[in-house]
């Protein structure tokens, strides 16, 4: 790393111990005989290392004697290794320690990562710790919650328990490490890495620090501060305008001035919309004027902005005279158009405080607020209604989450491209929404961040008041390039972000399609109590799949069935039923099993969650019938409107059961997509629920339900 130091072992470890590290004990000798005596006094075996200031990497000089039994082999050693010294290495002399062994290598330290600050690291060390990559990240200082998570959060938690003879792992030891190294991190802002490389676990469960480097380094500057956010009332000209002005307004249905008029007025909105024109045309049956001085004070409080970039500053100045609060820019030429765009938006944002305009964009597609009946953006769709608040940096990506609210059923509140994000970014959006009475859960898509540290502050904020899911593109500038370390090389971007968000307690989606489910289950489900949960089902093959994925989400429980509830199920099932989680129905089902079965499950105390699976079986065979040659005959008729009557029951006793309970109860099957005017799925949809596409699908939406429940229990203990 430019302009930065490595600290020898002698001064990294002693900084380390501080801090709460736990070193094994060493001397520093300066002759083959002090080195016999230091190892007497030690006890065999040793180990011996060639120290000094200007010596960092000693494995790759080969300055290092292992298993040293008796003090003929350390003297040999340390007449070998002073020996081995170079004039460039400066004053040295030879460190002798005991040789700590044990099956299971950890890696631990900190690395100042450009855009998160200084990070604290966790994960499976030794020789192997860059191919396996096991790793955790957490934002410095922790406390003790957050320590105990990183822990939880690794893949290998065999390595973590008792393991070829030798005792877990002593978490509490392992957690105060981690906070002290937090500390350290937070207290030394020169400190740009440390490398505890291996930190080995011995068979009594301690770990013992055996190597360890600090790299110090000038302070990065300090990233620039995001702006404060906008206020309520300049939010609500944004979301819940009384009257709408469209400039640019267009006769030709390609434009922008078309699109986003003829989206305004056809989508109910109930506010008084206006529009500019240069012509003064009528579009729409709106008759535009050409001036806006020409428009009524106090009647508009949100501009829909059209026009070329050049024209927007005059613009901006006309409508602050008419009392307009918010304004939504679809201009491109701005910050994506290099120096000289660049120069115009900051003007524009200047200009915008100096008037008191929320500015929204430049370069976005639009904004939606279903509680108006609101769609003013120049790309479709509308969302059915809805709590999910939609902010991201990418206007297709609201595109998508909006024609994902569509098919699912699972409504919006508000929507809004972030654009170029100039004066008001998506955490902006995401704070508003978390004190929104409409919206009850925050969804965004975020990328090219350039405050992370800052950046999470804010949505861990808005993540406490409400559900959070965020899904990122792209990547930070990353601590992997910056740090010649085995703790830099495992820093990788990805990693460092899952860590700040599991920290701020904003929920971490790896897709779209992950991203809206999740969102739509924290808006439409209750919230687990603990994380066992029961598989229901009427084929097992689904069964069993989604009892793998429940099995390897390290959260969830598939429950073993208490012997009470299999008793209770073996009054309702044949003999041949599973008679374990999954509850296989086996084909036993008549007219009312899924239902009582449910309830049996639902209303059970040890039972936190179900996931029901094979809903729509029926109608399936009900739809063929119905298109078949010979339909409605041969009793047809009366046979597929009871196989649909009983989807739509058993989706509702769903509904119902949950609300009751108070407990999530999922339901999945793949006809929410192969065939969503299936029964079935259209009853979940008329639930206001969401029907998952998999088993899979749904067990990923209840664990990140669950590890929300887990946070905030976290922090409140």
């Amino acid at each position: 790393m430019a302009g930065s130091t490595t600290l020898s072992e002698r001064a990294s470890k002693a900084l380390l111990a501080e801090h709460g590290v736990p070193i094994a004990p060493e001397r520093f000798v300066e002759s083959a005989t002090e080195a016999g005596d230091a190892a007497d006094e030690i006890g065999y075996p040793v180990v011996a290392k060639l120290n000094g200031d200007a010596i960092a990497h000693k494995t790759e000089r080969g300055l290092v004697r292992l298993r040293l039994g008796d003090r003929a082999a350390v003297e040999q050693a340390a007449t070998e290794l002073l020996a081995a010294a170079t004039v460039d290495d400066g004053p040295v002399d030879v460190l002798v320690a005991p040789m700590v062994s044990g099956n299971r290598e950890l890696i631990a330290g900190v690395v100042r990562d450009p855009q998160f600050g200084g990070m604290v690291m966790l994960g499976i060390g030794g020789i192997l710790a860059e191919a396996i990559a096991d790793v955790v990240f957490r934002p410095a200082p922790l406390d003790v919650p957050t320590a105990v998570e990183m822990i939880d959060g690794l893949a290998t938690q065999k390595l973590l328990g008792e393991f070829r003879g030798e005792a877990a792992v002593d978490r509490t030891q392992l957690v105060e490490l981690l906070v002290g190294l937090g500390e350290l991190a937070a207290a030394r802002d020169d400190v740009r890495s440390v490398d505890i490389n291996p930190l080995i676990v011995e068979p009594s469960g301690r770990v013992v620090a055996v190597d360890g480097l600090v790299e110090i380094g000038e302070p990065e500057p300090g990233q620039p501060s995001i702006r404060p956010r906008p206020s309520d009332a300049q939010f609500a000209a944004l979301f819940e305008p009384r009257g709408v002005l469209v400039t640019g307004a267009s006769t030709h249905p390609g434009k922008f001035g078309f699109v986003s008029l003829h989206n305004l007025l056809s989508n109910g909105y109930a506010g008084k919309v206006f529009g500019t024109n240069l012509k003064g045309e009528n579009v729409l049956g709106i008759d535009t004027v050409a001036d806006i001085e020409a428009l009524p004070d106090g009647e508009i409080d949100l501009v829909f902005v059209c026009t070329p970039a050049a024209a927007n500053p005059d613009l901006l100045r006309a409508c602050a005279a008419k009392g307009i609060g918010a304004a939504f820019l679809t201009s491109a030429g701005y910050g994506e158009a290099g120096e000289d765009g660049e120069r115009a938006q900051a003007e524009l944002v200047e200009l915008a405080d100096e008037l008191g305009i929320l500015l929204a964009g430049p370069n976005g597609q639009g904004v939606v607020s279903t509680p108006v009946d609101m769609c003013v953006q120049i790309v479709a769709p509308y969302p059915p209604k809805g709590s999910i608040g939609v902010a991201s940096q990418s206007g297709n990506f609201v595109s998508s989450f909006l024609n994902h609210s569509r098919a699912t059923g699972v409504g919006i509140s508000r929507a809004v491209s972030a654009g170029n994000a100039a004066a008001v970014g998506v955490a902006d959006y995401l704070d508003f929404y978390a004190d929104d009475d409409a919206t009850s859960v925050g969804l965004a898509y975020i990328e090219g961040i350039t405050d992370g540290r800052g950046l999470m502050d804010r949505l861990g904020d808005a993540a406490a008041r409400q559900p959070l899911v965020v899904v990122k593109g792209g990547s930070t500038a990353g601590g992997a390039q910056a740090a010649a370390s085995h703790t830099g090389a495992l820093a990788a971007d990805d990693k460092v972000f899952d860590g700040a968000c599991r920290a701020a307690g904003v929920t971490r989606a790896d897709s779209i399609e992950d991203a809206f489910e999740a969102a739509a289950t924290f808006a439409t489900q209750p919230l687990p109590a603990g994380p066992n949960t029961v598989v229901l089902t009427t084929v097992g093959g689904w069964g069993v799949v989604t009892a793998d994925a429940i099995t390897r989400d390290r959260d969830l429980v598939l429950l073993d069935l208490p012997e009470d509830l299999l008793a209770a199920v073996d009054q309702k099932l044949p003999p041949r039923w599973s008679r374990n989680n999954p509850i296989d129905c086996a084909g036993g089902e008549t007219r009312d099993t899924i239902p009582e079965v449910m309830e049996m499950v639902a209303t059970h105390p040890d039972v936190h969650s179900i996931i029901y699976l094979g809903l729509g079986i029926q109608s399936n065979q009900a739809q063929m019938m119905r298109h078949g040659r010979f339909y409605p005959d041969h009793g047809l008729e009366r046979i597929v409107e009871y196989h649909e009557r009983q989807d739509t029951r058993f989706a509702e006793a769903a509904h119902e059961l949950s609300l009751r309970t108070g407990k999530p109860i999922l339901t999945s099957t793949e006809l929410a997509i192969a065939d969503p005017s299936n029964a079935g799925p259209a009853a979940v949809r008329a639930t206001g629920r969401l029907c998952y596409p998999s088993g899979e699908r749904a067990v990923a939406a209840l664990g990140h339900m669950l590890r929300r429940v887990r946070y905030q229990q976290a922090r409140s203990s």
